[in-house]
């Protein structure tokens, strides 16, 4: 075990050790540390503490002082230079027509040094540019390339989520993201949705990735045939963090979908396994296939009891309204009688409305020139026949021929 301190400079970016050196440092305290560049002032994250030998990158270099009052000016002095050498060397990318995105300028404690971040899609030719900045600053000029990820760290901003960018809050080191985290933790893959402000993939895909592989142990995926407490059904979706499924289950009669924790389910297959237990269930051999029943919980009993309850005794009962009395009814007989007689009305309309009936005539030989002879008319009126020449007969009578001519 090693006794050190943390420190990170200017508040954010990666957390390094130091030797305290025999000084008691508190945390968030202002110290003066020795780095490969010389003298840097640095931001103590936390005091004494110890560390296994292992987490120690060699050399571990001492810390020279905890910051006072002088030191404290000369760092606010340097931030303003900063300032003023991030204008002007703007100014002169935009002479020189650069292809490039000038992102931070930092100088060091001591002041012999200038470092210059910027972002390009290529190389830059920036020989000049360093001519000029030296010139004007009277010291040593560096110019560093750098990414899209370090600059979003060294510029912060919120993410998607609401939050400040983790790279600029706690994450030490960038590590590589793939696509196919955003798979395991069943995010959409639309690189629009899954994309940080850097426009690379988010970077809490990759120290997220450790709990959802857990999770998807013992999740079923989508698709999965399983025998649940309500039947057998296929996954339709599934909440990792909830440890939930979403089930449709085969009965056909129940066509909604029931949500079962991933302990009361019990993986059965896939498609194919769907498949067999659909044309066993067709086929009435569900057994033979393999497929066993789970005795299902009987129905809770219902709270209240089946008999009727008791009716509550009425104190003061009132009497019953009287009944409307109803039309007296009319004997059948008359009834048929009426319909009767609209019958017989329907049946005189009906014969007025018919036509008369066509005359007779009848021919008969006679001797030489075979003259015809008509018959009188006859109207049947209550079963009598009457003739034009003739009084009213009989019923009965034969009619009288005519005369031969």
């Amino acid at each position: 075990m090693i006794e050190v301190i943390s420190a990170r400079f200017k508040n954010k970016g990666k957390v390094y050790f130091f030797d305290p050196a025999g000084l008691t440092i508190p945390s968030n305290t202002n110290v003066i540390v020795e780095t490969s560049k010389g003298l840097e002032y640095a931001y103590c994250t936390y005091g004494n503490h110890m560390v296994e030998d292992t987490a120690i990158i060699p050399p571990l270099r001492p810390v020279i002082r905890i910051a006072t009052p002088e030191d404290q000016r000369r760092a606010e002095d340097n931030k303003a230079r900063e300032a003023e050498a991030f204008e002007f060397c703007q100014k002169k990318i935009a002479e020189h027509k650069l292809d490039m995105k000038l992102v931070d300028v930092e100088f060091s404690f001591e002041g012999n040094k200038i470092l210059f971040f910027f972002t390009s899609d290529g190389r830059v030719d920036f020989r000049e540019l360093v001519k000029d900045l030296a010139a004007m600053f009277k010291t040593r000029i560096e110019l560093r390339q750098i990414g899209v990820r370090d600059e979003a760290r060294m510029l912060g901003g919120l993410g998607i989520c609401g939050k400040p960018f983790c790279c600029s809050q706690f994450l030490d080191e960038f590590h590589p993201v793939s696509i196919k985290m955003a798979k395991t933790q069943g995010l959409s893959l639309n690189p629009v949705k899954i994309s940080g402000t850097c426009g690379r993939l988010m970077c809490c895909l990759k120290y997220e990735e450790h709990a959802y592989e857990d999770l998807v142990k013992k999740a079923p995926k989508v698709d999965a045939f399983v025998d649940t407490p309500a039947g057998k059904g296929s996954v339709i979706s599934v909440n990792l963090l909830r440890g939930q499924a979403k089930v449709r289950l085969e009965d056909g009669l129940d066509t909604t979908l029931k949500t079962f924790s991933f302990d009361e389910l019990d993986i059965l297959g896939g498609k194919a396994r769907r498949a067999e237990y659909i044309a066993a269930k067709a086929e009435g051999r569900l057994e033979e296939a393999g497929f066993i029943e789970k005795p299902r919980p009987a129905p809770e009993p219902s709270p209240l009891p089946d008999a009727e309850p008791e009716p509550e005794p009425v104190l003061h009962p009132q009497p019953a309204p009287p009944k409307p009395q109803k039309r007296p009814e009319q004997p059948p007989q008359q009834k048929s009688d009426k319909k009767r007689g609209k019958n017989v009305s329907k049946q005189q309309k009906a014969e007025k409305k018919q036509p008369a009936p066509a005359k007779e005539t009848a021919t008969q030989a006679s001797g030489g020139n075979g003259a015809a002879a008509k018959r009188p008319k006859r109207h049947h009126r209550g079963g009598r026949s009457r003739s034009k020449n003739s009084g009213q007969k009989p019923a009965g009578a034969q009619p009288t021929p005519s005369p031969e001519s």
